[in-house]
Order: structure tokens, then sequence, then C-alpha cells
């Protein structure tokens, strides 16, 4: 881990030894010979000192000419490619979404204004694409990527990355009647084809599994018949395929039942089922509203499995059914309002008011 100065023969001949800059040499922890001018004696060895502190501690910076896509290219190769499916999709449209909003060049020149930048441009976004969880839903990709990028070398600081407070609202979950419309107009729907039942059907079913399980659309669409047993009423879901990156078995309730894996199309079949039922869902949001600000998404089946729930399981059900490591995130599941509308109907109500009511 040695750093030596020099002075370059050629310029030592055309300079002479007072006109000849200094220079510090050095190898990186890849083994390539690096070297620097850096002009007088006494400024080449002090540099020489510090790359010497650097490679002795283990936090050298050996390219700092590394460009954002290629940075992307090889996060998406080294890191990405061993994540779930699910996660390495969520992950790379996140970065992508990074790349073209701030534009970033080289990597080394991302600063904590140019992760400012991204966020008040990405907050414009209009519909579910621009709320506050979804913008920090991609914050925390992007810090996890330029953590590896600052241990990689390439980045000299991490930038600070301010999360945006995400408002309390109240879960959205799709009600009892609202399914039971949604049920009612799956005649509406059009695909999928060629299967052994109707596209009805198939829908039906995948709502009623997603509404009775509280498994994520991703979970529910990679279930193959081999992982259901339906004597005992259990289904397993694999580490390749949740959240939680592990195989599970969970039961069902008997009216659950499997059915064919289709292309991610059924987002735009599902919001014209809705359509044909009758859902316009009201948007509290003061942004400029899309079509998905009016329908029901798939996470909202889970949302409602977990609310409707939630008064006759214990916790540790629920969290178990859920899947959910942490029960702090079991919680945020859970209908506050359900709870607040119990504890202000036991309110004392004074007699005069009660007998006005009567």
């Amino acid at each position: 881990m040695r750093a030596w100065v020099f002075q370059d023969s050629k310029q030592l001949a055309k300079l002479g030894a007072d006109g000849c800059p200094w220079s510090v040499g050095w190898y990186d922890p890849d083994g390539k010979r690096k070297s620097k001018s850096i002009g007088s004696r006494s400024m080449a060895e002090k540099f020489a000192r510090k790359v010497e502190g650097q490679l002795a501690a283990g936090v050298y910076r050996n390219d700092s000419r590394k460009t954002w896509a290629e940075f992307l290219a090889e996060y998406e190769t080294r890191i990405a490619a061993a994540m779930p499916l699910n996660s390495r999709l969520e992950v790379m449209r996140s970065l992508m979404h990074f790349g073209q909003i701030a534009k970033p060049g080289k990597l080394a020149a991302i600063k904590t204004q140019t992760i400012d930048a991204f966020i008040a441009e990405r907050r414009t976004h209009p519909g579910r694409h621009g709320g506050e969880l979804v913008v920090n839903k991609e914050l925390r990709c992007i810090k996890a990527a330029l953590r590896i990028a600052n241990e990689w070398g390439y980045l000299p600081v991490v930038p600070k990355i301010r999360m945006l407070k995400e408002p309390k609202r109240l879960p959205r979950y799709v009600t009892p009647e609202d399914f039971a419309a949604i049920y009612d107009a799956c005649d509406a729907a059009r695909f999928p084809k060629g299967l052994p039942y109707t596209a009805a059907e198939w829908w039906r079913a995948l709502l009623v599994f997603a509404y009775m399980t509280g498994w994520r659309i991703g979970e529910c669409l990679a279930l193959r018949r081999d992982d259901l047993d339906l004597a005992a009423g259990k289904a397993i879901t694999r580490a390749d395929d949740n959240k939680g990156n592990r195989d599970d078995v969970v039961r069902l309730h008997p009216v659950v039942f499997p059915w064919s894996y289709h292309e991610r199309t059924l987002w735009t079949e599902f919001a014209r089922i809705q359509a044909a039922a009758g859902i316009r869902l009201p948007c509290a949001r003061d942004h400029q509203h899309t079509d998905a600000c009016h329908v029901y998404g798939f996470h909202d089946l889970r949302r409602a499995f977990a609310t409707l729930n939630a008064p006759a399981l214990s916790a540790d059900a629920l969290q178990k059914l859920m899947r959910h490591r942490s029960y702090l995130t079991t919680q945020k599941y859970v209908n506050m309002a359900g709870q607040l509308q119990s504890a202000v109907e036991s309110l004392h109500v004074p007699e005069v008011l009660a007998k006005r009511k009567a």
C-alpha cells in the first residue's frame, strides 16, 4: 500500500529539475497503476501520504469518471440480478426514473442538490405515480444504489436524501359493497381468452383469492397448482415470488381456488371492470388527477383483507397471514377509523341530548 513521488522523465528533460512538476504514483486495489501530477515536491509527498492512508483504510476512491449509465448497467448485473423478480423490476424502474429526471452524467457529480431537484420534479408527476409514498419508495432504491457506488469507490460521498413526509391518511381498501359490485361486473371482462372457462370466472377467481388471502398480486399470479393442497386447505408462497424472500405455508379459506397466470395487462382490464361496476372513487390529493386516481388497485384488496379481518384476529395471527416481518407494518393496514368508531359509540351522552335523539 505504498505511493511514490517522481518527476516525469520527458518533462524533466524539457523543463529541467526546477521547472518540472512532481507527480505521485500508486497501485489501486484492482492492481491498476495510477498517477497524478501535483506540482511541488512537498505537495506531492502530502498527496502520497493521503493516498497511502486511503489504501490502508480501505476507503480509496478509484474511479471518479464513472458515468451514471455505466454504473446502472454494472449495478443491474452485480446487485439487482440477485434480487427477486418483482424487487428487481421496482429497483431498476426507480433508478431509471432518477436518470431520466436528474440526468446525472458523471456519477461523482451527484450531490444533495441533485437529489433535491429530482424530488421537486418527481412530485409533479400526476396520478398515483407522483405521490409521497411512491417518491419515498424510489428514494430508498436510489439511496441503496448510491451507497453501493460509494463502496465501489465511484462516489466520494453519499449525498443526503430527504425523505418526504408521508400524510397520515386512512388506508383505502375495497369495501364489501364495492367488492360485490366488482364481482358482479366481471361479466364485462374480455380477457384472458382461450381457457377452459370464461374470462368472468377467471377474474372472479383472482379477486376472491386476493380478497380472502391478503396476498400481494405478484404472489397471486405466481401461484401454481403444485403449490396447492386443496384437501388440507393450504398453499405455498415461494421465496422467489414474495416480498419476504422466504417460502411460507398459508392456510386458505374454503371459498378460495386457483387460476391460470396471465400477462400484466390485467391492471387495465381491472379498471375496465370497475368502470362497468360504477366504481368512481374520490381523490383527496391536490394534484392533476388521472383515471388511476378513481379506481381501486390490487393492493387495496390486500388492505381490505387486513382491515376487515383485524377486529376478529389477534395481532400475531394477522401478522402471520399478511406475512409481515414487523407488526409495525401490519398496523398500517388496520382500519383505525373502525376502532375510533367503536370508541365514539361508547362515549357518554348527556341525558338531554339522549332524549332529543330519541
